[in-house]
């Protein structure tokens, strides 16, 4: 009994126990693994959240955008006046309206230094990415000399012209008011961006329809 526990105590002391246990070489790599893991995720939600933002603020900028730009044009109609001048002996409006392009008169400037009448023309043109920007250039009439600006930029921009004639106990739309005759009811714009389409009416508050003059040549008496 003596021997066994003298073999006892003597493997004790050749064979500590410590008291620390140390970390193995798997637990170390298991410890990096899941450090990396929470970088990674953080870092990731980090994005997100960043991309997010940018995203909702570029959002509100465009919309603002937009409503500025649906406030101009709103100020410039409804401040149209039927500005004419002579051609070939006969008045004409500076109105004129296509799919793609529309010029009038109007007493509303986009540039507030520009005091009275100006000819607003808005015109439609394609980008190389497919979209189309709608642009605003105003000149005084009978003047040198224009002010351009870019207004919005969308998938598609159209315009078309709202008349009723005399003899019609309805009106239409049409897409080309171009003879420098006739000033229309109202205006829309088809603005559509992505799948969506947005069809804005404008009332022109000042409406007009000249008939052509021409001049009778009396012939002399002999």
């Amino acid at each position: 009994m003596k021997n066994i526990l003298h073999d006892t105590a003597d493997a004790a002391r050749r064979h500590p126990v410590s008291s620390t246990a140390g970390f193995t070489l798997l637990e170390l790599m298991i410890s990096m693994t899941l450090l990396v893991l929470i970088v990674v995720i953080a870092a990731t939600a980090v994005s997100i959240s960043s991309r997010s933002v940018a995203a909702g603020e570029k959002k509100m900028e465009t919309q603002d955008r937009f409503r500025m730009v649906l406030s101009t044009m709103d100020a410039q109609i409804s401040s149209h006046i039927p500005l004419t001048y002579q051609e070939e002996g006969n008045k004409r409006y500076y109105f004129r309206g296509e799919k793609k392009t529309l010029r009038f008169s109007t007493c509303h400037s986009i540039w507030d230094d520009r005091r009275g009448c100006v000819v607003v023309t808005y015109k439609v043109e394609d980008r190389t990415d497919g979209s189309e920007v709608l642009s605003a250039v105003e000149q005084i009439p009978e003047h040198e000399g224009r002010l351009e600006t870019r207004l919005l930029v969308a998938s598609a921009v159209a315009f078309d012209y709202y008349v009723q004639d005399e003899s019609e106990e309805k009106g239409r739309w049409v897409e080309t008011l171009s003879d420098g005759m006739t000033i229309p009811e109202k205006i829309r714009v088809h603005v559509t961006q992505g799948r969506s389409q947005l069809p804005l009416v404008f009332p022109v508050r000042v409406v007009g329809k000249m008939k052509m003059v021409q001049s009778a040549v009396r012939p002399r008496k002999p």
